[in-house]
């Protein structure tokens, strides 16, 4: 098992596990709107951004903290008034960067912010400020460790930054759905569900569309091409169903709204 540095994570640089494909996909993109353009892009990028199992290599970090660190991610998300394009991006490049570093367990919540600072200059037009995001963690962390940690998830990363999210697919397939344009509600249920998953370490398996689709159909009544093996969409739909019922204050808490 590797050492961890004086800083809390490891000090021999990693490639991230993920390759760069080489796939064309010129001939499909040429008959397609730019809508569907991106939506074949995301799909066809998907497994290269997947964190699946990045807590293997973690000794300090467990699947109870990885929940608490992306709930509260979500809740500071929110009061930012971020996208939760940059929450879901956040908590990917966190994942991502599990894999490849061994990181201490009072370094945690400075991966986070500072996951979430580089997502938001991906997605948003203006960022938080690092004093701002900083002050969200009682100051327990300085500026040089936050600057000095983006530099390394990037190199850890590789600067691959635009991973596929849930929020992509949520607004790709509520879009191509009769009926979402005017009943929002439908869709901001699927959107409380998608995130539920995204702090429940179970979903770490499961591609974005996967979780999109699965939570679309069973809790919105809507019928979707299922791109994934059956078992695996079934697995994935059960996995959800066990989470809503675990989390049913949360739901009827946002039905009641």
């Amino acid at each position: 098992m590797s050492a961890l540095s004086d800083s809390g994570f490891e000090e021999d640089l990693h490639t991230s596990p993920a390759a760069a494909s080489s796939v064309r996909l010129t001939s499909d993109l040429q008959e397609c709107d730019y809508e569907e353009s991106c939506f074949i892009i995301q799909r066809h990028n998907e497994l290269q951004f997947l964190a699946q199992n990045c807590l293997a290599r973690q000794p300090q970090i467990t699947a109870e903290a990885r929940s608490k660190l992306v709930s509260w991610l979500i809740a500071v998300h929110k009061q930012l008034k971020l996208s939760f394009e940059s929450c879901c991006l956040a908590v990917n490049i966190m994942d991502r960067f599990l894999i490849t570093t061994s990181v201490a367990a009072d370094c945690f919540q400075l991966l986070g912010v500072t996951s979430l600072l580089i997502a938001t200059k991906q997605v948003e037009v203006y960022s938080p400020r690092i004093t701002q995001l900083l002050s969200l963690c009682c100051n327990s962390f300085s500026r040089e460790q936050l600057c000095n940690l983006e530099c390394l998830i990037l190199l850890r990363l590789n600067f691959r930054l635009a991973a596929p999210t849930l929020a992509f697919f949520l607004d790709y397939f509520t879009s191509r759905t009769t009926g979402y344009q005017t009943d929002g509600k439908w869709k901001w249920l699927a959107c409380k569900v998608c995130e539920l998953s995204l702090a429940d370490y179970t979903f770490n398996k499961y591609m974005p569309s996967v979780i999109v689709l699965c939570s679309l159909e069973s809790f919105c009544f809507q019928e979707y091409p299922t791109f994934e093996a059956q078992l695996l969409f079934q697995q994935c739909t059960e996995d959800l169903k066990l989470l809503v019922s675990l989390n049913q204050d949360a739901v009827q808490d946002f039905l009641s709204l």
